[in-house]
Order: structure tokens, then C-alpha cells, then sequence
């Protein structure tokens, strides 16, 4: 077996987890494989407590670049007794960065109900530098619904096809995947209210974080009943209304049997579904949700509350040691930050909290009066409040790796928690000292996971008894003490060896699931926070809102019970055409969602359901005929033909199966009611073979408008001549008014509208029942210039074309700037000449536009190029969907100029000061780096104005590459490197021939892991050494340069890396004798290390190395 070690936490993508779109069937292709041997394997049968079964499976992929597959899929592997599989998308998933999930392999061949946990590690292997390799990790529970979990935005396409970084060698691609099983209990016939009195919270993609707090608040009862007192009334709307779609949850939660959904609550907020997929903090979102709650309940009878439950004081001091002078601060906080990292426990994080800082040396303090003074910094508690809230950082910046990493180490928490201990160390003199601060434990908020995602859950005792509920989503749970305390203090689990008898080592991981955030409460302050919450307090208003809610809920579950039982029938009439035909509708006849629909038991008598259609319409039955509809082949939905007098005599439902062959619960009718002259209905004319009946639709191009005026029965021989009178009249024209007649043929994929001849017959026209017949008034040929659209079939094309674009400023990419209706056939030019008119700017070139990502809701990384597509149809196309969102920004320079230019963003460190500035430099594409030397020469300020210039490649701290000045621009990448430029030093300029010019970098060392690991820090440099110079010379070269006080530089540690390996030097060595004597590939790994603690504000410019770090904030916009 291979172990499954954790891998580093180095990445900074920024993406959610999800199962990617299902296909029925994908080609594999063959592929090596490589599996180490299974050897604890775990039956189907095993009872949850068994040790979990653990594997690593490498896949070795040969021509990955040539992939021609959407979906990619590994051989089977099998850990646990389960048979697996890693699924990638070589071209990503719909997004730019390649994809890639654990796949239960034959998952549609399992047993109902089946499920499975799984921890595991997906990673793609750097095959130059393992320490790049791209490695990321999460945990999932399995089943029918969910088969695949992973990461969709695993790591960018760019990164992977770049040859040079190292992932694609020799067209292989290495995937390895570590994988722990446990088998879990099946839950899919669960009911959580039964099993517990309690319900769950319904996930709406990525929002565990937020159903695990809001859970802990509801189960806070003085909170609860807070927020039924809220003033509402029964106008307002819950979408749209914060303290409604809360006391709405919160009702539900309370008196529902079933999981209840957040959508009402977020739409409250202003969110989209975007943001239901984004997963943010926990504590972030406690704080924007308490903030805006206390907003909301100023002016009501529950202000204060939050400020009441949830806000403590404490004092910020600094006390100087010779002279008598004290500062003090009172601060407020809602919730607690206590470290983990160094932390065995709670205490030892409020030890650290109190902890006395001195100022003294460099750091003393400025008293007033007094000058600089030793002093004592810290901060002491005031008052602590009843509900204490206390965020345990998990999540911090790793200065040594330059990115953020969840901390899982061991950490203790006690069910009460006494904060007066050892006489009240943590409480300032002016600190109520008659208050008892002892808390018990209510609640565990837990984080499963790692950096780039993961899920949340709680383990809460509502009533502070012995019992403790898991609320993980849909499902509650009863759990023992250990369950919610010890096993969400992190650290290693270990589990037994797998072959006890061969003396092989425990397996030990560590555990990614443990506690985020605590809800502690005052013993003294329970029963007035843990109170009785009833329906007196809850509004009338509300109340019977939820009932009726309740009432249709079940009524429309009733429905779905009985839905075999009946058919829905919708009847179409002429009112029905006329409404709609000109508005809604402008192919076909009708919308059928939006016609009259009976409910009709499928074995009630046709004839019975005329009764009913009677006293609906007002119709008698022997004046109702009806029509069968159709789809034709040609996409399009048309009156087909009489039901006959047989059809008539049957039940409902027979009806339904001879209409359908596509087997539904609906029938759609047009029910046909013919008028006489006293305006009262008839009976239907006989219908023969030779009669058809028509629908028309009259245009009028002075308006554009098009409506329908009625339908006639004519006679297959005859021709339109014969009834263009009946025609003129139905429009209201002149009885001699002469009018042009087009056939509405089809509309998908295209407009298909020919006239008709008018001399013809209508057999010969190809016309039958359920034909659409358009026509207008003929135009003189000087007439037609004065209309945007003349006929007919140029106003059913511009129907079909048009097309309303949302406009967004690039700048903000959430907000509508303004609305265009274009066509979808608009050209490139089209488009921005409508833009820029729109924007007043006339040089429409200066436009420049940008896709969207139907999947992120975002814009796409790339703009588009100056006529890079043909039509607006191709611009609002992302994967097979199309949006009605474009992305607009204003440049500076027309589009065709900048894209001849290569623009570059340079980081320029003055010999003089310790501050890099970013300057953009934009060339023609043929330029040098010569010319970018140039352009920049007048851009920042020289030490001397003949100082020369050099360009740097700079990677993760390194000198990887000085450009030649002959060197082209175009194909130089600054998204990943960053270039930095900077004066040649004068000893550089004139090296003796014994001289060398090596490298010289900052580094810390990081034992993460158990492995000792060298992270670069800080600014790369070169360094002229000299034959026979020793360290003890070169100390004090490198302290005048770097400008470091003598009492930090005493500090540093010096030693020559090659590779990663250092080897320290005293100050007696010749340094030059462990450097090579002439540049070879490579020689960024070979340089002098100066080690030393990192004390320097991070670089703006490196954050484009770290660019995917990018985790939106909270917002609630309402």
C-alpha cells in the first residue's frame, strides 16, 4: 500500500466544487496505468466504526495534448472494495482551466441507496520540480445523485499546456489520486424530524457555511424570539424583505416535518445564484448578517438585541515602565479571533490574547510629554457577553509559502469554559468582578476540508442538555459528547496497520475536519437565553401567511400524488390567439402555459368535460368543436384536426393517449366557436375533405405591428381571390383594397415566410388545416424606402433576430449600465457603432467588448478581438448557451491600434529607495527589449542619467533569465513572471577574469509535513564575488547594500543551495570556490542563501502570482 500523505496547501485557485455535466456516453481512450496493491480492503457490509481502507493511484496519460475528447477517463481502481475512477476534461469543463473529479466507477449499476465517504487528493505531478506540483484536496459523500466530486477549476489550461513549467513532458501528463474510504450509514430513507424533533436546511450548491450558522442562530432562542418580534406586515415580501424571509425560516425550521430551503432568505439579500455557489466565511457572513439585523431592528421593540446577546468590551492598553503614564482604548467586539497555529487549547489562545507585548529598542512607545519610552502593550477584557462567539483561525497567510493554508492542528475545547480563572487574569481592574464568566459549550461549527473548498457543518445542544444534534444540510442526527467535541479537535488520526502480523507502521493522516468557530453561553444568562419560543410569538400575519404556504404545499404534493389519476387539458380560443398573437406570441398561434387548463379525472366522459368547458366559456355544447394540434416536422405546433363524433364518446383519458405519442398528463384542445350575425354562438359548419381552415394574422408596417384577426374555412379549389373581400374586411379595409398574402411556413432555425399566389388554388399553394396566413396592405414601390421593415417576411426575420443585450462596464461587472435591442445578425461594427453611440463617443473603434461566462456569471478572461467574431449571435454564445450579457470598457487608443501593441507591466527597483513601482509599457508587437529599456528610461528617475538598464525574469523570488536587448517582446508572458527591471551596478560593468556574478536570495526554512523545505522570500539580486573573497568580506558588502541594522543582521544565517540542499558557511570560507565557473541552465539553482525571518510588507506586483487567491466578500445588498 502507499501511504497517503497530505499534500502541501501551495495553491491559490479560487473555485467551487461541481459535478460536472453528466454525457450518456464518451470514447476512452487507452492509456497506462499505474495502481500500488490494495491491501485493506473494506466489505460493503462494515459497520461505520471500522478503520477506513486508504490507496494512491498514479495515471500516466502518453499524446495528452492530442485528446479529442470532452471527458476523459482513468482504468478502475478499487480501494475500500469500491471500484473507482478520476474522470478529467483535458479542455476543462466548460471553463479555461482543466478539470478534474473522483468518479464512482458503474455507479449506475449499484444497489438503491447506496453511498460512500470518501477523503481524497487529486493532484497533477510537476515533472522537473515536484515541489510544483498541483495538488488539492476535499472529502464527499457519495450517492446515485452526486457519483462525481472534484475540482472544476483544478488548475489553468495555460499552466498545463506551457511545456516549460513542467507538467507536460514529452505529451505525458502524470494524475495521482489518494483516496481513504468509510463506509457511511444510508440516510435515503432518513427522516430527520422523526429520528430527532428537528429538520435541516436545504444546500443550495455552496451554502453549508451559511446553513450551519443559521442553524446555530435559530437553536439561540432569545435570538429567535428577537426576530418573530421583528415589525413585518403581511404586504411586504419575503424575497425582498430580510427580517420576513428570516422569521419565515425560522418558522419553518421550527414547525415544518421537512428540510427547508434558504432561496427565500437569499433572495432577501440580493444574491443571484452565482453567489449561492460561491462559498464563503462563515464568520464573515455572521458579521455582515448581525450588522445588518441591528440595522434593521433600530426603532422597533427588539433594538439592542444583538448588541444585548453577542457584544463584549475589552481594553486595549499601553502602561510605560519609568514614568506614570497609561493609554487606554475601549473597543466592542460581536465575536473573538483566537489562534490556533501554537495554541494546544482554548486557555492557551487567551493566554496568547492577553499577553503582555513590551516596546522597547526600535519599537518604544511615543508618550506625550515624555518622549520615547519603554512601555507595555496588551489588552484586557471588560465585560464578556451571554452568547460568546468565538472564530477559531484556521485559515491564515503562511508568510514562508506567500499563501494562505488551513491550519489542522490539534486543538481543545472544553464543554465550560471558565474565564475568571487563576483570579481573573483575562479582565481589566474596571471589570464587574460580582459577574461569574463560566460558559458551557452550545455549539461546534466544523470546516471538512481544505484551503480551496470543502463543507460545513454543527454540532449543537439546543437545550444544553446531554444531548448533542449534527445539522449537516437536509439531515439531523443524534451524536455522543465525542463525536461533537473530541473529533473536532484536528490533528492526525492514526489507524491500525493494515497486516498486523508484518510489523508495517500505523497509517497516520491528518484530519481535515474540526472546529471553526464556538457558541459559548453564560451559565448565569442560560434560562433567559435558552427560553420558550410558541406561537404567541410569532404575528397572526405570519402565521397564516406559512399556513396558507403550508396548505398549497400540501395541496400541490396531493396533486403530484394523484397526477397518474388525471389529465390537464388546455383549451386554446380565438380570445386566446388574439391576446397573445403581436405581444407574447409571434410564430405559431398560442402559448399553451398561458391558456385556460381543467383538471379532469382521466375516466370522466368527454362529453362531461364539454359541460364543464361550457360553464366556463359560456358556450353550449352543441357549439363546441375540438381541435386536435400537431407538430409538424418542421418544429412548428398547429391545429391538426376535429375530434370526431367516436373520439367524443370516450373518456378523457383515452383521448389523452390517442393525441400523444409522447406520453404526458396534458392535452392541448383549440376549442372552435363559431358566431352569427346576432353576435351569439352556432353550430359548427359540416367539414369535409375539401375544406381547410386558415389562421390570419394582419401586418401593418407603418406601425410594426402584427396581430390576428380571425380564421375562415376554404374550400381546397378555390383561391385566395375569392375571399380577398372577406379579408378587407376582417382588417377593416376598403372592399377593393388590394393586399399581398404570405404563408407562415416555419420560424427554427430560420424564418421561412414566401408569398402566396394569389391566382392559384390553394391546393396548389400546398395550404391545409392549421395554416397561418399573413397579409397586409400593398406598397408602392416608393413607399418601401420609408419603412424599416415593408413585409411581412422583413418583420418576422427582425422578430426572430432581435435580441435585447444587457451592456455592463468591465469595471463593474454586477451592475446593468444600459439595455440595446440588436439583432443577432449585427455585425462586429454593428454592435460597438450602436455602443458608442449610445456612450456619446465618436470613435466607435475605442470600444472594446467582452463575452460572458454563462457558468460563473462573470466576464470572460479573454476581451474580443477587433472583428474576431461575425455576428452578435457568436458573441453572446458561451458553450452551447447564450446570454444576453456583454461587457464594455472605453480605451484610450482604437482596438486595431493596441492590439498591434504588446503591453507590459514592469516592476522597476530604483538602486536608491526600497519601493518597486509598476509601469505599463505598451510597444508595437516587433519591438525589443531594448525599446521597452527605452520607453522606460523616460519613465522613472536614474541615479545618474547615463545609468544602463536591464530586464529580469523573475519567478517565486528567483532570477530565472536577464533578456538580451535584441530579444522580441511579443512572445514575452508577464501573467505568470514578472518582469523587473533595474540599474546595472558599476562593479558588474568591469568584472576581473577570476570574477563571478552569482545569485543571491532571501530564505526561510519550512519543516511542514516533517520535511525541511526552502521558501524563497523577497528581492532576487546578483552579486559580484571575488577569487579567495570569504564570506566574513562579502557580510559586509551584502549588510551596506540591503541597508540592515547590525543588531537584525547579526541574525542571518548564510549558506550556498544548490537544488534545495543548504550547505552553511562560516565566515572564514571562500565563497567563490563553491560556485561554477561559467553560466550553465539551471544557474537560478545554485546561490547564496541569506536566511532570515521575512519582515517586509509583501510587493504589490507579486500578486499576480497569486492572482486565483481571489475569494469574493460577503455582500448582502438589501
Amino acid at each position: 500500500m502507499t501511504v497517503m500523505t497530505p499534500a502541501p496547501i501551495d495553491q491559490q485557485e479560487d473555485e467551487e466544487m461541481l459535478v460536472p455535466q453528466s454525457d450518456l456516453t464518451d470514447n476512452q481512450e487507452s492509456m497506462e496505468v499505474e495502481v500500488q496493491p490494495e491491501t485493506a480492503i473494506v466489505a460493503e457490509s462494515q459497520p461505520a466504526e471500522e478503520p477506513p481502507a486508504q490507496s494512491r493511484f498514479t495515471w500516466k496519460i502518453e499524446n495528452f495534448s492530442r485528446l479529442n475528447t470532452k471527458k476523459h477517463y482513468s482504468d478502475v481502481f478499487v480501494v475500500g472494495g469500491y471500484k473507482w475512477r478520476v474522470l478529467i476534461f483535458p479542455k476543462g469543463n466548460n471553463v479555461d482551466h482543466l478539470s478534474m473529479y473522483l468518479d464512482v466507477a458503474e455507479s449506475t449499476s449499484l444497489p438503491y441507496g447506496w453511498s460512500r465517504y470518501a477523503q481524497f487528493s487529486l493532484a497533477v505531478v510537476n515533472q522537473i520540480h515536484n515541489k510544483y506540483s498541483v495538488r488539492k484536496d476535499t472529502q464527499h459523500n457519495f450517492n446515485a445523485r452526486e457519483s462525481d466530486w472534484g475540482f472544476t477549476s483544478f488548475m489553468p489550461l495555460s499552466d498545463v499546456y506551457d511545456p516549460s513549467r513542467g507538467y507536460l513532458v514529452n505529451d505525458t501528463l502524470l494524475v495521482e489520486a489518494e483516496v481513504i474510504v468509510r463506509k457511511v450509514l444510508d440516510y435515503w430513507s432518513y427522516n430527520s424530524k422523526k429520528e430527532t424533533g428537528y429538520v435541516g436546511l436545504k444546500n443550495q450548491g455552496a451554502t453549508c457555511y451559511m446553513n450551519s450558522l443559521l442553524q446555530t442562530l435559530y437553536h439561540i432562542p432569545y435570538f429567535r424570539k428577537a426576530v418573530y418580534h421583528m415589525p413585518t406586515t403581511e404586504n411586504d415580501i419575503p424575497s425582498s424583505s430580510i427580517p420576513l424571509a428570516l422569521q419565515s425560516l425560522f418558522y419553518k425550521l421550527q414547525y415544518s416535518d421537512s428540510s427547508v430551503s434558504t432561496k427565500e432568505l437569499t433572495k432577501s439579500f440580493g444574491w443571484d445564484t452565482y453567489d449561492s455557489f460561491m462559498q464563503h466565511d462563515v464568520q464573515e457572513l455572521n458579521r455582515v448578517l448581525s450588522e445588518k439585523l441591528e440595522d434593521k431592528m433600530k426603532g422597533t421593540v427588539v433594538e439592542g438585541t444583538i448588541q444585548q446577546l453577542f457584544e463584549g468590551h475589552h481594553m486595549n492598553y499601553i502602561e510605560c515602565i519609568s514614568v506614570d503614564y497609561k493609554s487606554t482604548r475601549k473597543e466592542s467586539f460581536y465575536d473573538l479571533q483566537l489562534d490556533v497555529k501554537g495554541c494546544r487549547d482554548i486557555y492557551a489562545s487567551f493566554d496568547k490574547y492577553v499577553a503582555v507585548e513590551n516596546l522597547e529598542g526600535d519599537n518604544k512607545y511615543h508618550a506625550e510629554q515624555y518622549g520615547l519610552q519603554e512601555a507595555k502593550k496588551g489588552v484586557l477584557f471588560i465585560d464578556f457577553p451571554p452568547v460568546l462567539q468565538l472564530q477559531l483561525k484556521r485559515f491564515e497567510y503562511d508568510f514562508m509559502r506567500d499563501t494562505m493554508v488551513k491550519i489542522n492542528d490539534w486543538y481543545e475545547f472544553p464543554l465550560q469554559l471558565d474565564l475568571d480563572r487563576e483570579n481573573g487574569k483575562y479582565l481589566s481592574p474596571e471589570a464587574d468582578r460580582s459577574v461569574r464568566n463560566l460558559y458551557t459549550l452550545h455549539s461546534v461549527l466544523v470546516h471538512s476540508g481544505g484551503l480551496h473548498g470543502g463543507h460545513y457543518y454543527a454540532f449543537i445542544r439546543p437545550t444544553l442538555s446531554d444531548l448533542w444534534y449534527k445539522y449537516d444540510d437536509e439531515r439531523v442526527t443524534k451524536e455522543d459528547m465525542k463525536r461533537a467535541l473530541e473529533e473536532q479537535y484536528g490533528g492526525e488520526e492514526e489507524l491500525p496497520p493494515a497486516n498486523p502480523g508484518f510489523n508495517n507502521t500505523p497509517f497516520k493522516f491528518t484530519k481535515y475536519s474540526n472546529a471553526y468557530m464556538l457558541v459559548y453561553i453564560r451559565e448565569s444568562d442560560k434560562d433567559k437565553i435558552i427560553c420558550n419560543v410558541d406561537e404567541k410569538d410569532i404575528a397572526e400575519h405570519l402565521r397564516e401567511r406559512l399556513k396558507k404556504e403550508q396548505e398549497e404545499k400540501e395541496h400541490k404534493k396531493k396533486e403530484k400524488a394523484e397526477a397518474h389519476l388525471y389529465t390537464i387539458i388546455k383549451v386554446a380560443r380565438d380570445e386566446d390567439l388574439a391576446n397573445q398573437i403581436g405581444k407574447d406570441v409571434y410564430f405559431d398561434l398560442v402559448d399553451h402555459d398561458k391558456v385556460k387548463k381543467f383538471r379532469i379525472q382521466k375516466q370522466t366522459p368527454f362529453q362531461l368535460f364539454k359541460e364543464e368547458v361550457a360553464k366556463e366559456f359560456g358556450i353550449p355544447v352543441q357549439f363546441q368543436r375540438f381541435w386536435l394540434w400537431a407538430k409538424r416536422q418542421n418544429h412548428t405546433y398547429r391545429p391538426n384536426r376535429p375530434l370526431t363524433l367516436a373520439e367524443e364518446n370516450q373518456s378523457v383519458g383515452q383521448l389523452r393517449e390517442v393525441s400523444n405519442k409522447v406520453h404526458n398528463a396534458e392535452l392541448n384542445l383549440f376549442l372552435e366557436v363559431e358566431i352569427g350575425l346576432d353576435l351569439h354562438p352556432v353550430a359548427p359548419p359540416d367539414k369535409t375533405k375539401e375544406d381547410f381552415l386558415l389562421y390570419f394574422k394582419l401586418y401593418d408596417p407603418e406601425k410594426e405591428e402584427l396581430r390576428y384577426i380571425g380564421r375562415l374555412f376554404v374550400q381546397s379549389s378555390s383561391k385566395p381571390t375569392d375571399i380577398l373581400s372577406k379579408l378587407n374586411e376582417l382588417a377593416h379595409f376598403a372592399p377593393d383594397e388590394e393586399i399581398e398574402l404570405y404563408e407562415e411556413i416555419k420560424f427554427e432555425p430560420s424564418v421561412m415566410c414566401e408569398p402566396i399566389d394569389k391566382k392559384c388554388t390553394f391546393r396548389s399553394s400546398q395550404l391545409e388545416d392549421g395554416d397561418i396566413v399573413c397579409f397586409q396592405k400593398s406598397l408602392p414601390d416608393e413607399a418601401i424606402e420609408q419603412y424599416h421593415y415593408p413585409d411581412v417576411p422583413s418583420f418576422l426575420e427582425y422578430v426572430h433576430n432581435r435580441q435585447i443585450v444587457h451592456f455592463r462596464s468591465l469595471e463593474k461587472p454586477k451592475e446593468d449600465d444600459f439595455c440595446l435591442e440588436l439583432s443577432k445578425l449585427h455585425t462586429y461594427d454593428d454592435v460597438v457603432e450602436r455602443v458608442a453611440r449610445h456612450l456619446r463617443l465618436q470613435d466607435p473603434s475605442k470600444i472594446r467588448l467582452t463575452s460572458h461566462n454563462c457558468y460563473s456569471h462573470q466576464p470572460k478572461p479573454q476581451p474580443i478581438k477587433y472583428r474576431g467574431v461575425d455576428r452578435l449571435s457568436d458573441m453572446l454564445l458561451h458553450y452551447k448557451q447564450t446570454s444576453d450579457i456583454l461587457y464594455y470598457e472605453v480605451l484610450d487608443i482604437p482596438l486595431p491600434e493596441l492590439q498591434g501593441l504588446k503591453t507590459l507591466k514592469v516592476a522597476f527597483l530604483p538602486a536608491t529607495k526600497d519601493e518597486v513601482v509598476i509601469h505599463t509599457i505598451r510597444l508595437p508587437k516587433q519591438s525589443t527589449i531594448a525599446d521597452v529599456i527605452n520607453d522606460l528610461r523616460t519613465k522613472v528617475e536614474l541615479s545618474c542619467p547615463d545609468a544602463e538598464l536591464r530586464l529580469l525574469e523573475v519567478f517565486y523570488h528567483k532570477i530565472y533569465k536577464i533578456f538580451p536587448p535584441n530579444e522580441k517582446i511579443e512572445n514575452i508572458n508577464d501573467q505568470y513572471w514578472t518582469l523587473r527591471a533595474e540599474e546595472i551596478p558599476e562593479e558588474e560593468k568591469n568584472l576581473g577574469i577570476h570574477d563571478r556574478l552569482i545569485h543571491v536570495y532571501h530564505f526561510m526554512k519550512d519543516t511542514a509535513q516533517n520535511q525541511m523545505q526552502i521558501q524563497n522570500f523577497g528581492e532576487p539580486f546578483f552579486l559580484v564575488i571575488h577569487e579567495g573573497e570569504t564570506l566574513a568580506e562579502i557580510k559586509v558588502r551584502i549588510q551596506k547594500k540591503l541597508q540592515v541594522s547590525d543588531e537584525e543582521f547579526a541574525k542571518w544565517k548564510f549558506a550556498f543551495l544548490s537544488l534545495g540542499r543548504p550547505e552553511y558557511l562560516e565566515d572564514s570560507d571562500v565563497v567563490s570556490s563553491r560556485f561554477q565557473r561559467r553560466d550553465v541552465y539551471g544557474a537560478w539553482e545554485q546561490y547564496l542563501g541569506l536566511e532570515h525571518s521575512d519582515t517586509a510588507p509583501k510587493r504589490a506586483y507579486t500578486a499576480n502570482q497569486n492572482r486565483h487567491a481571489y475569494e469574493k466578500p460577503v455582500k448582502i445588498y438589501n
